[in-house]
């Protein structure tokens, strides 16, 4: 007869996420300043990683197109066709240049929001090349200004070079210092630049010198060459260092930066080669309107994903902002899933769900898409965590299955397992006891009215049914995953409760077979029956019978047996009353030990005080059966080997030395109804005990003598 073990569920439990675990109120919730939202990074389209080379090249060659078409048009001087019209260029490029100096602004507002250092330098780059282009357009020859001038020859290029340095700077990894400083300087980054736009465009445009004389190209050569060479070094760096942002979390404004960038470099390498009014001259206009176009576009579809544009530039942040942001989301969600959690247990109304739920849209800035998005959301984990709670309930009660306790006292804490764990639904436990299905008020994870979807599945024991447990969901409907995990959690009571039943048998069968104390260790840790053991002080207490030999002789059988059993029912108790430990029977002796295995700092005086008993109860007897032998009693302290003796299919608990031995001799030499103590125990026991030395005896065994003493009575 074996205890069951429940089966494992095989599912893995659920790990808690979310950064607040607390309740919020719903009469006192208010929306916070807007934050910075998540970039949806799932729909985000990357540049082409492992596995996709042909995206790749295709982006490549769209890259390096406009270069061989520099390369041609510089090559083959006849393909490099001129069109010169000031009202146009004037126009058209005044018109991108406003445009992008506006997508600049919008970069900076979103780094002004989020007190993002990267991208307050991203919006300092866009500005800086936007700006200079616009200033290009304002010097144009004979629209604003008479003729050509400096001021419009190096607006460009100077522009360039400076959005290259931001740029680059923007794609460093900033300490917290750092970035910090970055922002907090953010307006003297800004005005800086409007205070050099607006110094240029006075000097330009009331031709002042030296932005009013006619270009002279030969001698800018050299200079526009050498910065060339320094922005096109810090486009490709800001390149590189943005394609592994992206690589490590993708999404398309990076996408679109990336490239942009690239443009940027090309149109500072088109400005040196080209010669002006001609198509190499235009074609750096092209890549500059390109650049700031790609940007747009990307910025356009996250727009059309997302449906708002509050976090169009979320994904060009820095990791720590990138990290803020989704502590937040995850602090909503866990905010959201707690509402629901509520909702659902009638804590809150669903008029307060949606307080919670507009004031969380507010206050990320989301669209009516993306809100049903995040209820979606917390309602799945909302499940996950129900379900979870559900699954380790199951485990933990599973795990007392195989506790050993009664069957009260196993069902009522699987009760209250059951209801921390499944929250809004109810359950209660009937038993088939004295003929009658039974509900003990303890045995119910609540009032039971009886409405609601209502599932019940048997107990079985021992292939009987030994009672029913029902399940109840007042609000809603029972789904069949409900209705499994219903059924699964009544097979875990069943066996825990067969198991209960076993062990009670179990126990009965293995306590009076040995002392409640070996039992009670070995249930509670089974290793503690493997051969072998410790040494401990121990007080040995032997005991036996004066003439048994001669009584057994003129006795029948069933009168020796009576006899015994009516002893050994009247001294047992006493050993266990006072903590000892009975060793073994041997016909008409006993051994029995104080302080093994349950410690016992006063062994030697609790031997003796039972031995009293013992003696005491044994008169009792044997007055009303004169013909009886007496019991005489040794006892005797010291170290012994206490464990498992036997083999590896049968074994016992004993106790073995020296202390033993002398306990035993020393019943040998006691009269019948007499205790005898050895001098160990004496020097324990002294300060409360009276005796009658019986001086040092020679004892079999023992080279010296043992001095003894005839315990007479214990004090205290």
């Amino acid at each position: 007869m074996r205890p069951r073990v429940p089966r494992q569920t095989g599912v893995r439990l659920p790990v808690r996420r979310g950064a607040s675990g607390t309740w919020p109120s719903p009469n006192s919730y208010h929306p916070a300043p807007t934050v910075m939202k998540a970039p949806d990074l799932a729909d985000a389209e990357p540049l082409p990683r492992t596995g996709g080379p042909v995206r790749a090249a295709v982006w490549l060659l769209h890259v390096a197109l406009p270069i061989l078409g520099l390369w041609l048009l510089v090559a083959q001087p006849d393909l490099d066709a001129q069109w010169e019209h000031q009202p146009s260029h004037f126009w058209l490029v005044l018109g991108v240049a406003g445009i992008n100096v506006v997508l600049g602004w919008r970069i900076q507002t979103a780094a002004r929001d989020h007190s993002d250092a990267r991208l307050v330098l991203v919006a300092a780059s866009f500005i800086a090349a936007a700006g200079f282009l616009f200033l290009h357009a304002l010097a144009t020859p004979g629209v604003l200004v008479g003729g050509a001038n400096t001021g419009f020859f190096v607006a460009t290029p100077v522009g360039l070079g400076i959005a290259s340095v931001f740029a680059a700077l923007s794609a460093a990894e900033f300490t917290p210092g750092r970035a910090v400083s970055i922002v907090h300087n953010q307006r003297r980054i800004r005005a800086g630049l409007f205070v050099v736009m607006i110094g240029w465009a006075v000097v330009s445009l009331l031709e002042v010198p030296p932005l009013d004389a006619p270009p002279d190209q030969a001698a800018l050569s050299v200079p526009l060459a050498v910065l060339a060479v320094a922005s096109v070094a810090l486009f490709g760096l800001a390149t590189a260092r943005y394609f592994l942002i992206h690589r490590r979390r993708p999404a398309v404004m990076l996408v679109g930066m990336i490239t942009a960038f690239a443009l940027l470099g090309e149109a500072m390498v088109a400005v040196v080669f080209s010669t002006s009014w001609r198509l190499s001259w235009w074609l750096w206009h092209i890549l500059m309107t390109a650049a700031f176009g790609y940007v747009a576009y990307s910025a356009y579809v996250q727009f059309r994903r997302e449906g708002s544009s509050s976090g169009l530039f979320d994904a060009v942040a820095t990791e720590e902002t990138v990290g803020r942001l989704r502590t937040e989301l995850g602090s909503a969600l866990e905010v959201l899933t707690s509402a629901l959690e509520r909702s659902e247990s009638s804590e809150i109304t669903d008029d307060d769900l949606d307080l919670i739920t507009a004031g969380l849209a507010l206050r990320f800035d989301l669209t009516e898409g993306q809100t049903r998005v995040l209820a979606r959301a917390a309602k799945a984990l909302a499940h996950e965590r129900d379900q979870g709670r559900r699954l380790a309930a199951l485990a933990s009660v599973g795990t007392e299955a195989r506790v050993e306790q009664t069957e009260d006292a196993l069902l009522g804490r699987a009760v209250a397992i059951i209801r921390d764990a499944f929250g809004r639904d109810r359950m209660r436990i009937g038993l088939l006891r004295d003929g009658s299905l039974q509900y003990p008020a303890e045995l119910a994870t609540g009032p039971w009215d009886g409405s609601g979807d209502h599932a019940s599945h048997p107990l079985v024991v021992a292939g009987r049914q030994a009672g029913t447990v029902e399940f109840l969901r007042p609000r809603g409907r029972l789904s069949e995953a409900d209705h499994a995990v219903f059924e699964t959690l009544t097979a875990e009571l069943s066996i825990a409760l067969e198991n209960s039943r076993l062990y009670a048998q179990l126990d009965t069968l293995f306590r009076q077979y040995m002392s409640p104390d070996v039992a009670s260790t070995l249930l509670a840790d089974p290793t503690q029956a493997t051969l072998g053991g410790a040494v401990f002080e121990v007080t040995a207490l032997f005991a036996d019978l004066r003439g048994f030999t001669t009584f057994s002789e003129r006795s029948q059988p069933e009168d020796v047996v009576e006899m015994l059993n009516r002893y050994f029912g009247a001294a047992v108790p006493h050993v266990l009353d006072h903590g000892g430990t009975v060793i073994q029977f041997v016909g008409d002796a006993m051994l029995a030990v104080f302080n093994a295995p349950a410690r016992q700092p006063d062994h030697a005086l609790q031997a003796a005080r039972t031995a009293l008993a013992m003696q005491q109860s044994i008169e009792d007897l044997a007055t009303e059966n004169p013909a009886w032998p007496r019991f005489r009693i040794g006892i005797n302290t010291g170290p012994a080997l206490v464990g498992n003796i036997g083999s590896d299919r049968m074994r016992s608990f004993n106790v073995m030395g020296d202390a033993v031995n002398v306990a035993a001799r020393l019943e040998g030499v006691a009269e019948p109804g007499t205790v005898v103590i050895g001098q160990t125990t004496y020097d324990a026991v002294a300060p409360h005990a009276e005796v009658t030395p019986l001086g040092d005896l020679d004892l079999k065994g023992k080279e010296l003598p043992v001095r003894a003493y005839r315990l007479l009575s214990i004090g205290g």
